[in-house]
């Protein structure tokens, strides 16, 4: 989660969508439409695995990110989910809180 968080603060689209499963990654993410953005601070809540197998496994992030943006301070809550394969760990989506 916090190498995603350095992604989003330093406009690295490759590394994101890298690290984004394929069920669910977007053919592209537009990071230019938020150059005004300035992020302020990661704050991780949680971290628990959901399940897990040989090959797979599964966990849960909770965090919330610091933003402001046109003069205005904001905060993005969200649960994360994500899936192990081959050794490394894919975002998969979301929960906004």
């Amino acid at each position: 989660m916090r190498s995603r968080y350095s992604a989003y603060v330093l406009g690295l689209e490759p590394y994101l969508l890298a690290t984004w499963h394929m069920s669910t990654r977007p053919p592209a993410l537009d990071l230019s439409a938020e150059a005004t953005t300035r992020w302020l601070g990661l704050d991780v809540k949680r971290h628990e695995p959901t399940g897990s197998s040989d090959a797979k496994a599964t966990a849960i992030v909770e965090f919330v990110a610091r933003y402001k943006t046109g003069g205005r301070a904001h905060r993005l809550h969200e649960i994360s989910r994500f899936v192990r394969e081959n050794n490394r760990w894919y975002y998969l989506d979301g929960d906004h809180g």
